[in-house]
């Protein structure tokens, strides 16, 4: 079955580029103008990945990216972004973004960035448990639904996957390079302030107090490590 992507692009000259470079590597590609119809061709459509725009009419690419994420949880969010505008990479993985590319962007990185992004969706279920538990917070593997005092979060794959990875290693501390071998793959070709930046997110949906965070412990000059209660 071929994978589906949905390209949120105004510029007609950047979308018909990054729609042939997916359809040669055998996507099935959906196209929106605007982040409103970006929605709408979501909800019809049901694409596995986004390729969201930024600089769009109308809803810009943060919102829309906002409410995918509130309503999509599961999709892959890959933003493009403005050479040179750091602010534009950190507004867009705060507002859920799992990945971005830096226009102009060679098309063969960006096939690579999408492959690596949905085999981690594909591929987080546990070979031998149903269910990772670990104080108040629960994971069933197979809906790959996260629980803390019994109460669904509203997680990214992400942050579903720092999770699941800190929960199946308690008490480890990870360096932020492992957490992108873990977590964005070794084929992943940003830097690592990623990591922290969803693990900022992931903490102000876990912790009781995000400023003081009993879970999710910072260990200096070296990375995370996830406290067992």
């Amino acid at each position: 079955m071929k994978k589906r992507v949905l390209i949120i692009e105004d510029e007609e000259s950047i979308r018909g580029f990054i729609k042939i470079n997916f359809q040669r590597n055998d996507f099935l590609v959906f196209e929106a103008v605007s982040g409103e119809e970006g929605l709408e061709k979501v909800n019809k459509e049901s694409p596995e990945l986004i390729i969201l725009d930024i600089t769009l009419p109308g809803m810009d690419g943060y919102k829309t990216c906002e409410i995918l994420r509130k309503d999509f949880p599961n999709l892959g969010i890959i933003m493009l972004t403005a050479r040179g505008q750091d602010m534009d990479k950190i507004m867009g993985l705060e507002y859920g973004a799992d990945d971005y590319m830096v226009k102009p962007f060679n098309p063969l990185e960006l096939i690579a960035r999408a492959n690596s992004l949905l085999r981690r969706m594909n591929n987080n279920e546990s070979k031998n448990l149903e269910q990772l538990i670990s104080g108040c917070f629960t994971i069933d593997i197979l809906s790959m639904k996260v629980y803390k005092d019994q109460q669904l979060l509203d997680l990214t794959p992400k942050e579903y996957l720092l999770l699941k990875t800190f929960m199946e290693n308690e008490e480890k501390a990870f360096s932020r390079d492992d957490l992108l071998n873990l977590v964005w793959n070794y084929d992943y070709f940003g830097d690592s302030k990623i990591v922290d930046v969803n693990i900022r997110r992931l903490r102000e949906k876990i912790e009781d107090t995000p400023s003081k965070p009993k879970y999710i412990e910072t260990v200096w000059g070296f990375g995370y490590r996830w406290k067992k209660r």
